[in-house]
């Protein structure tokens, strides 16, 4: 069952709105043999490729295209991508943007807020301290919060990552996806409605989509590991948790060890140079926590390059 608003439909609606505004990243097909994976071929949709370096830029345009915005400007908590892709779509929209992040948040990302000229004010250690500040901000400045992961405009732009990802690999049977608060895996399952198998993959340290589909609600979760600033909120939001109710197949764990692993995989094999969080949904497949079939036609999102290393 999808949430009211969020549907196909209007995550094409979505996408020709935002369209002039983002970059349609690639898809590149590799031999699954240069990853040491029993697999004929593995597309990934490099979406670290987008403006602000990830694929949050997209759900930000949805949001600031779509809604009136006030005086005051726009407001957002992040722990650094979301905040980048709404102080870069501010700055393009001529609209003010306050960016709340905490102190995880990496220097990368830090300073790819500054460079798009937002008000950056550090709250607390953890995202959910930085969505406090923010929320008590909005109130007192009359600014227009923008979501990172709960709102429906959010997912609306994130779902276009997999109409995209649909034209350019109309065959896949299998997409890995990387779960934080759940607005990009809440997208691109929408989009996709089932007709493919969506796979989340989660830090160890930050099973929040884990943790909610056995309780049976959105619950609290441990907010640690290497990909803290990008895929650790203290839970998943609801709108993605209804969605991955019904269209998301399964969720796996990677370990940090596994996500660094990745990153160094994807640097040696193709020079992309992606965050541990962009990175997570390869770590499943190289660490062999989700193990294609036979014939099976799997795609992995990197889905976010802000990162201090170049090299490792």
């Amino acid at each position: 069952m999808l949430p009211a608003g969020i549907n196909p439909e209007s995550i094409a609606a979505t996408e020709r709105l935002i369209r002039r505004r983002i970059r349609r990243t690639p898809v590149v097909e590799v031999d699954g043999a240069d990853f040491g994976l029993p697999v004929a071929n593995l597309k990934l949709k490099l979406e670290l490729l987008q403006h602000t370096g990830s694929f949050k830029t997209r759900g930000a345009f949805a949001n600031l295209l779509s809604r009136e915005l006030p005086p005051a400007g726009v407001v957002a908590a992040s722990g650094g991508n979301h905040g980048a892709a709404v102080a870069f779509a501010a700055q393009k929209l001529h609209s003010p943007a306050t960016i709340f992040v905490p102190t995880v948040a990496s220097s990368a990302k830090v300073d790819r807020i500054r460079s798009y000229g937002a008000n950056l004010v550090i709250a607390g250690d953890r995202y959910a301290e930085a969505l406090a500040a923010s929320e008590v901000w909005s109130k007192k400045s009359g600014a227009l919060p923008i979501h990172a992961y709960n709102d429906v405009e959010t997912l609306l732009g994130q779902g276009t990552v997999g109409l995209e990802t649909e034209q350019q690999a109309p065959d896949l049977d299998t997409l890995l996806v990387a779960v934080g608060g759940g607005g990009l895996i809440g997208g691109i399952a929408a989009w996709y409605s089932g007709r493919i198998q969506i796979i989340g993959v989660e830090p160890e340290a930050a099973p929040t989509l884990t943790n909610a589909l056995a309780a049976g609600c959105p619950v609290d979760a441990p907010a640690g590991g290497i990909a803290a600033d990008s895929l650790a909120p203290k839970h998943v939001g609801e709108l993605a948790f209804a969605i991955a109710q019904s269209f998301v197949r399964r969720v796996v764990l990677v370990t940090d060890d596994a996500i660094r692993h990745a990153q160094e995989t994807l640097w040696d094999v193709l020079r992309v140079a992606a965050e541990p969080g962009g990175v997570a949904a390869l770590a499943a497949l190289l660490s062999r926590r989700y193990e294609p079939q036979p014939n099976e036609r799997v795609g992995a999102v990197v889905c976010g390059g802000n990162t201090d290393a170049i090299a490792f």
